[in-house]
């Protein structure tokens, strides 16, 4: 019952040949083709981009240090007093 029977392909590609026209449709299609290759080229490049990256040698990490914030006294700080 949930599956598409033919009719009902076949009043779907009416419907969106009428919506889009005959014309649209062939440009539309080359224009995914051409998303589609830009997005596989981008994603091949990024993975080889990856790659390279992780045969470079990995940076050794920083062990980071607490500081501790300067006194009053530290920074010539005096208390103020009301004249």
């Amino acid at each position: 019952m949930g599956s598409l029977q033919p009719w009902h392909w076949l009043i779907l590609a009416v419907v969106v040949i009428v919506l889009f026209g005959a014309k649209r449709l062939p440009d539309a299609a080359r224009s995914l083709g051409k998303s589609l290759r830009i997005f596989k080229s981008e994603v091949r490049e990024m993975q080889s981009e990856n790659k390279s990256e992780a045969s470079i040698e990995s940076p050794t990490p920083v062990q980071s240090q607490r500081v501790e914030p300067p006194t009053a006294a530290e920074q010539g700080h005096t208390e103020a007093r009301p004249a």
